[in-house]
Order: C-alpha cells, then structure tokens, then sequence
C-alpha cells in the first residue's frame, strides 16, 4: 500500500471542500446594466430628430434612431439649479425647498431623501459624474460629495455595473459658431413671438451651430462605449436640464422654457426607432434609474418610470418658476396634451424684469426692445414686453402651439380653466406643499417708485450696500433700459451676432460686472 497517497488524500479532500464552500459563497454576476446619463444645457427639441429646420445632429438621430424618442417630455423648472435638483432626487424642487435658483443658504434634503447617486452607490452601482457641473440647492453639493468617482467609469471594480452622468454645457449661452457646418440664416425658423430680423435670425441660428457642436461630443462618448463593449449592456438616458435659452424659453413655463428632448436606449427592452407621444416629466429619468438598478424605496417618488407596465397614462405634467438670480417672481404651470394653464403668483410684476444674465446674454433681447420701444412690435410680439402680467394664461395648445392666445377670460374654456386651476392648486397643496409668495420676497415697498437712472443695472450697481438683494431681489421697475441705452447694446450685440464661424470674436459686455455681485 502507497502511504504517500494516503497522507496526500486528507490535504486534498480539505482543499476540494475548500472549494466547493467558494464556490457556494461567492457572488453572483451583477447582471444589471450600466447607466449613462447625458444631459446638455438650455436646449429644447431642436434637433433634426424632432424635425427642426436647419440643424444637423446625425449622432443624437442614431441614438433616437437606435432607442425611443418622447415628443412629450417637460422639465420641472426652467432654470438648471431648480430642475437639476429634482432630477438629482427624483421630487420636485419645491417640495424639497430647492426651488430658489442660485440659493445662498442651502440645507440638506428633507424628510429623509437621498440623492440619486448615493442610492445606486449603496445598490452596489459605481457611480460617476464625468463633468463638471452638479447646481443642485441643496446640501451636499459638490462632485466629490454626491459621486464616488469625478472622472469615468474605469475605476469600478470587475463586473461592476457603472451609474455615470455627464453634462455637455455648450448650449448654454455663449455660443461657439461651427465652422464645418456653418447654418444659413434661410434655413432656420423663428418662432411668432420673435420678430422675423436677420439679427433676430442669426442669433437662433448660432444657437443652432453650437448644439451641432455638442452633438459631436455626444457622438465621443456614444462611440467610447462601442470601443469598450459596453454598448449592449448600457442604458442611455439624452435630456436637456430645461428649455432653450430665448427670450420666451429659459426662465419662463411657456413650452420653450420647459419642454425638453428626452431619448432612452435600452437594449433589449427599447423597440429601435420608437417615438412615445405620452406626457412624461424630467423626474421619470431617476424613478427609471432606481427601476433599473432594481432599488426600491420606503416612499414613493414624485416622478415615475418610464418602463412601468401597469400605470395609466399622465394626464397632467406640473411645474413651476421662482427666484433667478436676484430676479424675484413666482409662476406655476399644469399641462395636458391639450391646454397649458400658467398661474402668475406675482402678476404685478414684467416679465422681462431685470436680469443681470439675460441682459449680458441674450442678443436679441436688445433688438426686440429697441423694436418695442419703437413701437415696431405686432400684438403677439409686444406682449411679452408688457409691463404687468395677467393672473392666469390659459392656451389651447392644439390650435395655438405657440401660446400667444390667452383663452382665460373667454367663457367658452370656463370649465376647462376651472378644471386645471383645480388640479394645480391640489398639486400646489398636497404635493409640493407650496410656500407661495411672502411680502419679504416681494419686496413690498422696499425700493423707490421710479428709477432714476438710465438702466437698472447701473442703480444696482450703485446701491449695492443700500439694499439686501438677496432678500428683496432687484427692483422691478421696467422698463430696464431707456430706448437710448438698449440701442447702444445693440450695437455691442452686432458684430458678435455676425461674426465669421471662425471668428474668435469675444462676446461685448453689456452690462456693469460688479452689478451681477
């Protein structure tokens, strides 16, 4: 007998069952699909994939092309900080006391909420924000805060799946012109409320060059994931923060401020080329996030996923403006397919009030007044440029896609404008738990009757230790410029407006820099 193998036999048999425990312990393959969600700034649908005249954008067209497109998607707020808030939560922003753009006193998240990121961490997700710019007003705010990693999704370990966001920021103004593909002011389409100039035309046309500009980039990281063998296993999300950055768009709850692209691929669960038509809110992204990592929650979200199999169809999507900056006012909105009810808590007020970033940012803003002030507006036009706002906007969105025809005194949409306003101030109540307008936010008989100066910029300017703007916000008085000085701002604009595609012309300063502070 071979004593040899009698003493091997012991250590080998203890191996083996060494192995099979290993074996019986070890994890399981995360199956789960990776997340990448891309988000650009201050754009609404204008995408050739939606139809817009003009532009090309072949990389976002493949993606739409690849996945499902929603004609119907809405933000919750028109400006970055407010939406980006609720898409960092899942609720809106309101109801999270993140409604305040550029909010100075920022608090943690309430009722026990947790951001996005942080739940798909604690599901076992690596997670990532692969740009710079988070803009949430609440605590904690900053990259390293709220994301495992600031760079990409290398750094996750084997058969991690990745949650990883990036923001592409051309769109928000200034705009870069394209130099390959430049786009003929001819072959854009400008909307009824703006005045049909070639100033007015170039500007939206730049805008246009700059978005075909982003979809390179989007083209970049849709192409890393084809290189890396990923693309199968990756859902991704393609949503603009808010509508686009216009006059009447950003800041505002006219479809233009609000209204936003959303694209979905996902592999094996999206039908290619699909195009979804139901209501749906920017805050569907993240409960559609937490449905795919298979995160459940002890409360439900305000926003819903996009795959739910057993829901009806929305009927009313909501959303609501408030502070900008140091511009005090205060909107809600409820949207059907077919109407848009806008309430003005603060009707008292213009709604081209001063803003120290749309004055310094948009062109067309000082040829639009320079042709108001002239008296050179059409009715649609020039009532934007009024100086008070009616307390209710009712617009029948099938025959007026524009809103430029408000219905709520007419009484042939009494029982629809009763309806909506019903349904808004249930959601204002129990939803949101709206905080409404306070007599400090208004600013009641705070600051002087009258300007007494040439623009309001420079009264800013000079009272800055006079008045506690964060508090009271800027005055409203309007309009902000005399006649005089938006012509000289004109002027500044032009060149800049007109520039060569590949021109490195600075954008002019419009405004007094240390006003802004």
């Amino acid at each position: 007998m071979n004593y040899k193998y009698l003493l091997i036999f012991p250590l080998v048999a203890s191996l083996l069952s060494i192995s099979c425990k290993e074996r019986q312990t070890a994890p399981e393959a995360d199956t789960r699909p990776n997340i990448l969600w891309i988000t650009i700034e201050d754009w609404s649908p204008d995408l050739s994939c939606y139809g817009t005249k003009g532009i090309h954008t072949p990389n976002v067209d493949q993606l739409a092309a690849e996945g499902v497109r929603y004609e119907n998607a809405f933000t919750t707020a028109p400006v970055c900080s407010a939406s980006r808030s609720a898409m960092m939560t899942g609720y809106h922003q309101n109801y999270i006391n993140a409604h305040q753009h550029r909010t100075k006193d920022k608090h943690p998240l309430p009722y026990g909420i947790k951001p996005i990121p942080k739940l798909m961490e604690e599901a076992g997700y690596y997670t990532t924000l692969m740009s710079h710019k988070v803009d949430v007003n609440f605590l904690p705010d900053t990259r390293e805060e709220l994301f495992m990693d600031t760079k990409d999704w290398t750094g996750r370990q084997p058969g991690q799946p990745f949650f990883a966001r990036i923001t592409f920021a051309g769109t928000h103004r200034a705009w870069k012109r394209d130099s390959i593909r430049p786009i003929p002011t001819k072959d854009v389409e400008i909307p009824p409320y703006y005045a049909d100039t070639e100033f007015i035309r170039r500007d939206w046309a730049n805008g246009l060059e700059q978005m075909q500009l982003v979809d390179r980039e989007v083209g970049e990281i849709l192409d890393r994931l084809k290189e890396e063998n990923l693309e199968d296993n990756t859902v991704v999300f393609f949503i603009a923060d808010h509508g686009r950055c216009h006059i009447r768009g950003k800041q505002f709850l006219y479809d233009g401020g609000i209204h936003v692209p959303l694209i979905v691929k996902y592999p094996g669960h999206t039908t290619p080329g699909g195009v979804n038509s139901e209501l749906v809110s920017a805050i569907d992204v993240p409960a559609t996030v937490l449905d795919i990592a298979g995160v459940e929650l002890g409360q439900p979200l305000h926003g819903r996923s996009l795959f739910e199999k057993d829901g009806e169809p929305r009927k009313y999507i909501f959303a609501a403006r408030d502070k900008m900056d140091e511009t005090h006012d205060a909107m809600r909105a409820i949207r059907s397919k077919e109407y848009k009810l806008i309430q003005n808590l603060m009707p008292e007020r213009p709604y081209l009030q001063y803003n120290w970033y749309k004055e310094q940012s948009y062109p067309a803003l000082a040829e639009m007044n320079v042709l108001y002030l002239k008296g050179q507006l059409n009715k649609a036009q020039s009532a934007f440029f009024a100086p008070t706002k009616p307390e209710i906007e009712l617009y029948d969105l099938k025959n007026d896609p524009y809103e430029l025809n408000n219905l709520s005194e007419d009484p042939d949409y009494a029982e629809i404008k009763d309806q909506l306003l019903q349904e808004l101030e249930a959601w204002r109540t129990h939803v949101i738990k709206d905080q409404g307008v306070s007599k400090e936010f208004a600013a009641v008989d705070v600051f002087p009757e009258k300007n007494p100066m040439a623009t309001v910029d420079q009264w800013v300017e000079e009272n800055e230790a006079n008045y506690d703007f964060e508090v009271n916000g800027w005055p409203s008085w309007y309009p902000t410029r005399t006649l005089e000085e938006w012509e000289i701002a004109r002027k500044k604009w032009e060149p800049y407006v007109f520039r060569e595609p590949t021109s490195s012309l600075p954008r002019p300063k419009i405004n007094v820099p240390k006003a802004k502070k």
